[in-house]
């Protein structure tokens, strides 16, 4: 979680400082973002490459003594871009301001174009020559921080993806239309799992359905090359945006850009249509006055076209993509994609296509997704799935699941799903093809890392642990107060706010080490229990996290312990304002005010704190990994699909006919009735509390300086 915490600091840092362009440059705010994203696609294809290289050179082979040099196929097996050193970005940050910084980022542009035949005038170049020399310097170092240097993992990866996000935030290009949220993307790959063959994406934006899918085959082990691109953008600069988002994550794609890339009018991959594997789109929602006569006779519309209004158009657009999703899949393809929530119950004509398309059996599921998910608007939209290879047991039933619940808020107007909220709706889906074994070993890897962080808290590589160390660190503090509140303490009266307050901090020690002592003991009883058996049913794991000496008990003592530790810190920092406000303990020789505060060395005080955080964020992660387990046994506690009332329903065809052929999963799966939870995660309250109203701060704070400005223009 802190790192979490430090990334999200960086991206907000870099971002401050990309952002000045606006007012450093001749560049419009809807044209910087491209030059800025060219520095960050160079700087993200930069890390990718050092993080493969070293492994690509050992591999080589070498002939004589000598060893063949780098090609860009070398890198596109690991899912890097290729880059000669005048396009390395340490070699640009190098420039001095007495060289043309601009001239050099082109120059690099340009190499990786000659690499790479798709990038050919994709990349942006003549742009930088609007930018002064020295901004354009102080933006390089700005995007080449050392703790970005020392990072592992894909962290410019969540940068490229922030960047994106912040540029669809302020509407920098076509209302943030390029940006589908990371979370609905992953969600989709996570349900169709492509695999090998052809993925198009008719509206494919800055390409993340893309992306995606390869990484989805990275995750899995096997090589994203088994997957073909193929995409429509009729935005010519969007269409840039995409081609380099491929390519650095070594991807190529044939992506259409421009007037033959409006796919209401045009079919610029004839050879597609009926022949793709997989398809992955989110389309603008509800576009209207789509000319009805130019697509009268368009094949990819089996089921019709749905209405025509007075003036010969179409009033509605979103029954014409879904229809050219469904007819561009083979014989056993499958799609998933974005729609509005209006078009899973709209009437009349779109009624008529609805119905003809459940009909054909190739409705797989539909999941309901609240508001919020997107960045520019915060409609509610769902999910639609459709397979023409769908098992027969399924051939007249459809899975709704209600996702509306699940959540995670990451700023006051802006939801996602977390990692093991995407794996949990994920698991809805193994039940629902009968891959119960991937049901369990999810479960089973929670459980695994519940008790994996409860060793955690008492050990670790540098320090005891960060549970003891707390305790070390509360006691070093309260040995600095001892002697003072000794002696204050001989012949007053028990009734006195300090001694009831001193008497209060020890029994609460003394409660924190015995809670302590208590959680360790039954962390080596589960480790025996949890390494004796083998545990294959969902009702053996359903066992071992919530009956007898369980998982839940563990899970019970660290929210225990969490209260007893944070309230062993608040009853020390409260004993120390009251011995110094109420009796002049810093005047006296007995208090050592020198360590408690740190005016000789660091602040025990202080320490406490820190040892504290880091205690209750670890006590945090055991209890987070078994409410993981538990929401799912909770509902599937036979590891096998079932309805469950507000989550998840397996309807008929039937029944969506006698719903008017609606399919609006929370129509069918109910409203799952409120229940007094014993076990209510106020914490998780208090965050969201604390987001919103770091919210509401963020947008006062810019309310009021627009207001100084405004007056400030006005002369006032």
């Amino acid at each position: 979680m802190a790192q979490l915490e430090n990334i999200e600091a960086i991206e907000k840092r870099l971002w401050k400082a990309a952002d000045t362009l606006r007012s450093n440059s001749e560049l419009a705010s809807n044209e910087y973002f491209l030059p800025v994203m060219g520095l960050i696609f160079l700087r993200h294809a930069y890390s990718r490459f050092l993080a493969v290289k070293d492994e690509i050179v050992a591999s080589l082979p070498s002939r004589g003594g000598k060893t063949r040099d780098l090609t860009k196929e070398d890198f596109s097996q690991k899912g890097a871009i290729y880059l000669n050193p005048k396009a390395e970005f340490d070699a640009l940050v190098a420039l001095t301001d007495a060289d043309d910084r601009a001239e050099a980022i082109i120059k690099a542009m340009e190499s990786i174009e000659k690499d790479y035949i798709n990038l050919v005038g994709q990349l942006p170049k003549n742009e930088y020559r609007s930018i002064p020399n020295d901004a354009i310097g102080q933006l390089l170092r700005t995007l080449n921080p050392d703790e970005l240097k020392k990072a592992t993992g894909d962290i410019f990866g969540r940068i490229y993806e922030y960047f994106l996000t912040e540029f669809a935030d302020q509407g920098a290009h076509d209302g943030g239309e390029f940006f589908t949220p990371v979370s609905l993307v992953q969600l989709i790959t996570n349900v169709l799992e492509p695999d090998h063959g052809i993925v198009f994406d008719p509206a494919c934006g800055s390409g993340g359905m893309f992306v995606q899918s390869a990484h989805f085959l990275e995750v899995h082990k096997e090589d994203p090359n088994k997957l073909t691109f193929y995409g429509h953008e009729k935005n010519r600069v969007t269409t840039r945006l995409c081609k380099m988002n491929l390519a650095v994550h070594g991807l190529e794609g044939n992506v259409i850009g421009g007037e033959p890339a409006i796919t209401y009018y045009n079919d610029p991959h004839e050879n597609l249509w009926g022949n793709v594997d997989y398809v992955m789109a989110n389309p603008p929602f509800n576009v209207d006055e789509v000319d009805a006569e130019k697509i009268k006779n368009d094949p990819r519309l089996p089921f019709g076209i749905p209405g025509i209004n007075k003036t010969k158009k179409v009033p509605n657009a979103n029954y014409l993509w879904i229809q050219y999703f469904y007819s561009y899949l083979n014989e056993k393809g499958r799609a998933g994609f974005v729609m509005s929530s209006q078009a899973s119950s709209a009437g009349r004509e779109d009624a008529k296509v609805r119905e003809q398309l459940v009909k054909s059996g190739h409705v797989d599921a539909m999941i309901d997704i609240r508001g919020n998910f997107f960045y520019t608007r915060t409609v509610p939209c769902q999910l639609w799935f459709l397979n023409k290879d769908k098992p027969e047991e399924h051939q007249d039933k459809v899975l709704m699941v209600d996702a509306r619940n699940t959540y995670r808020k990451v700023t006051r107007k802006i939801y996602d799903f977390s990692p093991e909220q995407l794996k949990n709706l994920t698991s809805i889906f193994w039940l629902y093809r009968g891959q119960t074994d991937r049901f369990i070993e999810l479960v089973q890897s929670y459980i695994n890392r519940a008790l994996f962080e409860a060793h955690s808290c008492d050990k670790s590589e540098t320090l005891a642990g960060p549970v003891p160390d707390f305790i070390a660190s509360l006691k070093q503090l309260y040995t600095a107060m001892q002697p003072f509140l000794e002696q204050l303490e001989k012949g007053a009266e028990p009734e006195l706010p300090c001694v009831a307050l001193h008497s209060e901090l020890l029994t609460t020690i003394e409660d924190v080490e015995a809670a302590w002592s208590n959680f360790q003991t039954l962390k080596n009883d589960l480790d025996e229990q949890w390494g004796s058996r083998q545990r294959a049913t969902a009702q053996e794991l359903l066992d071992f996290i919530e009956k007898d000496v369980c998982l839940k008990g563990l899970a019970e003592k660290c929210r225990d312990l969490v209260k007893l530790v944070d309230h062993a810190y608040k009853l020390s920092t409260r004993l120390i304002e009251l011995c110094e406000s109420e009796h002049a303990a810093r005047d006296n020789e007995l208090w050592d005010s020198a360590s408690i505060h740190g005016t000789r060395r660091a602040s025990l005080k202080k320490s406490v704190d820190g040892a504290r955080k880091i205690a209750v964020e670890q006590l945090k992660e055991v209890r987070y990994f078994y409410k993981q387990a538990h929401w799912l046994l909770s509902r599937f506690p036979e590891g096998r699909l079932c309805d469950v009332v507000g989550l998840v329903k397996l309807v008929s065809i039937k029944e969506i006919e006698d719903a008017d052929w609606s399919l609006t999963p929370g129509r069918y799966v109910g409203v799952a009735l409120e229940e007094v939870d014993a076990d209510f995660d106020f914490e998780e309250a208090l965050r969201e509390i604390h987001i919103e109203l770091k919210g509401l701060n963020d947008e006062a704070a810019t309310l009021a300086a627009t207001i100084a400005l405004n007056f400030e223009e006005l002369g006032v």
